[in-house]
């Protein structure tokens, strides 16, 4: 390798250790990588931001429009709240979730599509006592499984989609990834309603957990009238600077203040309700302008407030700062109650605990605060305790025409999806379905600038010979194999930079070692890069790898190794069908 190669490779590996350790945003890892490429001129302007004209971001950027239309409209919910009324057996409730997912995810990007079941299915939980853990994993999973059928399932079959348009061959059909994902989407449905029941074990959800243990971290107090704090604000009162405990809402003749500023005024009879560690607590009771309420009853809290839980994604802000430091409750409007990570709630001082991505954070906010979140980007789900969106008839139809019409228009080949896409976002817009600040809140803007840096690397590693050189060396493991075994290569690799990664990363990462084999070897890319898009979405063996699944790692209360237990047959079903269909189909 020369010179360029080795400076690549050692860009690659940094990109690698910093994504794997959550050392900054996905975004920010990328594009400092491509930036520091062309620095070094490695690559040229041209190559380093290529991506950005790329037809895959634009793309991806519309259906996230189209996906927050149907989000907004609340289908998906009162579908599924339907179709989980009757009783029924586990199997059988578990097939009724598990079969409009499928379905619904082919079309609709995966990460609203669980924002909007997840919810719905932990709360139907909830209400009749049965496990959470055994069903919201399946949503996630089915999700992922069905984003395999279509090229607009999941934004990694639009980024491969577009990597092939930029090496000169055509994009894929709709319906392309059908003949082998579509066979893969059902038998992976069948195990996960057979497997789930019988592998998935009964975790306590984390909302679960907090109800159980709420008396543990909160406790009420009222000022007492004509005290030392009757008439201060909380400040004045020494209230803003307890250690380990904070006021998180007030409450005042049925009002209620949360979160609560340092300049708020207090007055005999306020309820204070704190939150903290219980030694912390206790000593409250020695204030003398304090005393404990009469009722601290969870029911009154929740009349008042409503209680969330707030999960944090990869792409979020607030990764690797502290509730304090970001000034969590003036900046969102909530208190946290508690912080959940991996099923366990963290005994700490919650303002000074390091955020991580998949952190649950128990929220008691107002009734706004579902509404408020979609803006601020630094969640990738909001569950409230029965705060079901109501279905909104007028723009639920024109949702489902405009999706329907852009599946037919591109679905045909009559028009291409890029054009389909932007024209679907834009009725949705012109119709007044969406408001443009709504539109724009839908658009992750994180995924679409990892997609688009992602291209930068991948020609950098293409063009300095580094795609090359690990061709050779993959190849030369596998040659005894031919093509089938170039094919079985790309595949796996592919699988393992996506458990380690972001889906979009190592879809760039791998396409161009998969072209790099096809030239060596004298083979057609186009089935190494169906295997790609292939093993960069279907992600099953931990919460990192996608992000549906770290969108219910907290709400179902799962363990790390959990989704090993029901993702190890499913992905072995994914690589024996891969093996099987993509060479029959798009020959090698």
């Amino acid at each position: 390798m020369g010179l360029e190669a080795w400076i690549t490779l050692v860009v690659v590996l940094a990109v690698l250790v910093a994504l794997v350790r959550d050392l900054a945003p996905a975004a920010i890892v990328l594009l400092g990588a491509v930036v520091g490429l062309l620095a070094m001129r490695v690559i040229t302007p041209e190559q380093a931001f290529s991506g950005f004209s790329n037809p895959a971001p634009i793309t991806v950027a519309a259906l996230y429009v189209l996906a927050g239309a149907v989000q907004r409209t609340g289908v998906l919910t009162s579908v599924v709240g339907r179709l989980l009324g009757g009783a029924a057996g586990p199997r059988v409730l578990l097939a009724r979730v598990v079969a409009p997912t499928i379905a619904g995810s082919a079309f609709l990007n995966n990460t609203p599509i669980v924002a909007m079941i997840a919810p719905a299915v932990a709360s139907w939980a909830e209400q009749r006592s049965l496990p959470a853990s055994r069903f919201l994993m399946p949503v996630s999973y089915a999700a992922i499984l069905g984003g395999c059928i279509t090229a607009i399932g999941t934004s990694t079959n639009l980024v491969v989609s577009g990597l092939l348009v930029a090496a000169g061959a055509e994009p894929l059909g709709l319906f392309e990834l059908a003949a082998v994902g579509l066979p893969i989407a059902l038998g992976g449905g069948l195990l996960i309603v057979g497997l789930a029941p019988r592998l998935l074990p009964d975790r306590g959800a984390a909302m679960e957990d907090f109800a159980e243990h709420v008396r543990e971290f909160t406790v009420s107090m009222e000022v007492v009238d004509g005290g030392p704090i009757d008439g201060r604000t909380i400040e004045e009162a020494g209230l803003r600077a307890l250690q380990g405990v904070y006021c998180a809402q007030v409450s005042r003749d049925g009002h209620v203040t949360t979160p609560v500023a340092p300049d708020h005024l207090l007055e005999s009879g306020d309820e204070l309700l704190f939150v903290g560690k219980v030694d912390r607590i206790l000593d409250l009771q020695g204030n003398t302008g304090l005393r404990p309420a009469e009722d601290r009853q969870l029911s009154r809290v929740g009349e008042r407030g409503v209680f969330y839980e707030a999960v944090l994604g990869p792409g979020s802000s607030l990764i690797g700062s502290t509730l304090k430091t970001v000034g969590f409750r003036q900046r969102h409007g909530a208190a946290v109650m508690a912080i959940h990570r991996a099923g366990q709630r963290i005994d700490a001082k919650l303002g000074e605990v390091e955020l991580r991505p998949g952190d649950a954070l128990l929220l008691l906010a107002d009734t706004g605060f579902g509404e408020r979140w979609q803006t601020t980007g630094d969640f990738i789900l909001v569950a409230g305790t029965g705060q079901a969106r109501p279905v909104q008839g007028r723009q639920a139809k024109v949702v489902g025409v405009v999706t329907l019409a852009l599946v037919l228009l591109a679905g045909l080949g009559i028009v291409p999806i890029l054009e389909a896409s932007l024209v679907a976002a834009l009725a949705l817009i012109g119709l007044r379905v969406m408001r443009v600040s709504e539109a724009r809140a839908a658009i992750d803007l994180q995924v679409l600038v990892v997609i688009a840096s992602a291209f930068g690397l991948g020609a950098a590693m293409e063009e300095s010979g580094l795609a090359g050189a690990l061709a050779d060396l993959m190849l030369g493991v596998t040659q005894q194999w031919g093509q089938l075994g170039a094919l079985a290569g790309v595949l796996v690799v592919t699988m393992v930079l996506t458990e380690m990664l972001t889906n979009n990363a190592a879809a760039v990462l791998a396409f161009p070692l998969a072209a790099a084999a096809a030239a060596q070897g004298g083979a057609d890319r186009r089935p190494l890069a169906i295997a790609i898009a292939l093993g960069a979405s279907l992600s099953f063996l931990s919460p990192i790898g996608y992000q549906t699944n770290l969108m219910v790692y907290a709400l179902g209360g799962y363990r790390f190794g959990d989704f090993a237990r029901l993702g190890a047959p499913i992905t072995a079903l994914v690589v024996v069908a891969t093996m099987l269909l993509v060479p029959q189909v798009w020959p090698l």
